[in-house]
Order: C-alpha cells, then sequence, then structure tokens
C-alpha cells in the first residue's frame, strides 16, 4: 500500500460513525449485513448511512452487493491488513523490544520492506 491510499483508508475511518460502520462490518464476517441491518443497528437515516457507506467504499474499505431488493455491504478484508501491514511496517525499527510490540505478530520484524498481514 502506498501513502495517499493509506491516508485515504485512515480518512474514511476517522469520523466515529464510520469508524462504528466498519467495525460491525468487521464483526459480520464475509456474509457482511445488509443496508437495512446497518441501519437499525447504527441508527442512522438513510441518506446519512448511504454517504457514510459512499465514503468508506470510494477508499476500498467496504464493497457492496445487491442480492434482490437487498443490498449487502462486506469489510474488505484485503485492505484492511494492507492498511495494517503499511502501518507496522517499520515497526520497532526492526527489533523486536520489550517496550514496543513484543507480543504482537503484526509487528514481528521482517526482512522485506513491504509484507502482507495475515488475517487474524
Amino acid at each position: 500500500m502506498k501513502s495517499p491510499d493509506a491516508l485515504a483508508c485512515l480518512n474514511a475511518l476517522a469520523q466515529e460513525h464510520r469508524l462504528n460502520l466498519y467495525r460491525l462490518l468487521v464483526q459480520a464476517g464475509n456474509e457482511g449485513m445488509a443496508v437495512g441491518e446497518l441501519a437499525e443497528a447504527t441508527g442512522l437515516p438513510g441518506a446519512t448511512l448511504t454517504n457514510h457507506l459512499h465514503i468508506l467504499r470510494r477508499a476500498g474499505m467496504v464493497s457492496d452487493e445487491r442480492q434482490g431488493r437487498v443490498i449487502q455491504c462486506r469489510a474488505n478484508y484485503a485492505q484492511m491488513n494492507a492498511l495494517l501491514g503499511f502501518l507496522t511496517e517499520n515497526c520497532c525499527a526492526g527489533t523486536v523490544t520489550a517496550n514496543c510490540c513484543e507480543t504482537s505478530t503484526l509487528c514481528a520484524p521482517t526482512k522485506k520492506s513491504t509484507r502482507k498481514v495475515s488475517p487474524r
């Protein structure tokens, strides 16, 4: 992931309702959630919800698919993992220390400058 893409993702998530929506979709797994379910879970008006989902979709954080009369939304785990990889790429300057991220597999030093992060 390049810096402009990471900035787009972070910008999309840097709003309380969008962050909550994204977390709901991550929790829902590969099945995702219908837009109506998201509206019910968040209490957001339809137009507001649509706008927030559009911003997340434009950043590549979510996708949607029409299934008959229902629009099903899903978190884009590949984009999430790419963002996590970008954020942790140079973690601890390539060394793991007790004060850094010793127990996290995301921050384990690698020999490559870019790496893919496996889903948790």
